[in-house]
């Protein structure tokens, strides 16, 4: 499976850690605490989060590449729109090995 991570520069890591995870529990099997979270958006995607005192590490996983690009954009939008008083700027996934 093809994987990509991000690593957001953000003091309120944390904080969009935990309103990202319980945006989606109401949909998916969600796990998270104020430092780790796990969204499973099916049994072939998945979005793991990491927050840290300076920046909000990403990694996402999916079943092919298109797949993954657009997982990578439902993150970031969503991301963005908890944010929307913080410029995150542009956000540079990278693929993991």
């Amino acid at each position: 499976m093809p994987v990509s991570q991000a690593k957001v520069a953000t003091t309120a890591a944390s904080r969009y850690l935990q309103q990202l995870c319980k945006h989606w529990s109401h949909k998916f099997e969600v796990e998270f605490t104020a430092e780790h979270g796990r969204v499973p958006f099916d049994g072939e995607r998945v979005c793991m989060l990491e927050a840290h005192p300076d920046h909000l590490t990403l990694r996402v996983e999916a079943q092919d590449e298109a797949t993954l690009i657009r997982l990578e954009r439902v993150v970031i939008e969503h991301l963005k729109r908890f944010a929307f008083r913080e410029d995150l700027g542009e956000v540079q996934w990278s693929r993991a090995g």
